[in-house]
């Protein structure tokens, strides 16, 4: 079955940190470039990393840059997005797909492959 899967969402409080993984089952993450977005209650979705998987190039918008880090292991055919000093506004349904382009966000039926989200609530 051709599919991408999300963990390790969860509640956390101001300033801390969460992992999530992005696993793909049914092809191979090897070639691609794959991103990680979020969408907030009664917003847009937005992007916030992606990575080329064959070179570990990456990108991240200027609202996570320097908190996020997007790294990616071909062993375990996985994405990661690793998270620290998060704030409120970090709050939303988290996914991954593929294929990403770098300060490109596409209505979320364009991509090929994409996750059912994982839950990221940052509070208090």
């Amino acid at each position: 079955q051709v599919q991408l899967v999300e963990s390790g969402g969860g509640l956390v409080q101001p300033g801390g940190s969460l992992t999530l993984s992005c696993t793909a089952s049914g092809f191979s993450l090897g070639t691609m470039a794959v991103g990680w977005f979020r969408q907030a209650p009664g917003k847009e979705h937005e992007d916030v990393s992606c990575i080329s998987v064959s070179d570990g190039s990456t990108y991240y918008p200027d609202s996570v840059k320097g908190r996020f880090t997007t790294s990616s292991v071909n062993a375990k055919n996985t994405v990661y997005l690793q998270m620290n000093n998060l704030k409120p506004e970090d709050t939303g349904v988290y996914f991954c797909a593929a294929p990403c382009r770098s300060d490109y966000v596409g209505p979320v039926d364009e991509y090929v492959y994409r996750g059912q989200g994982t839950q990221v609530t940052v509070s208090s």
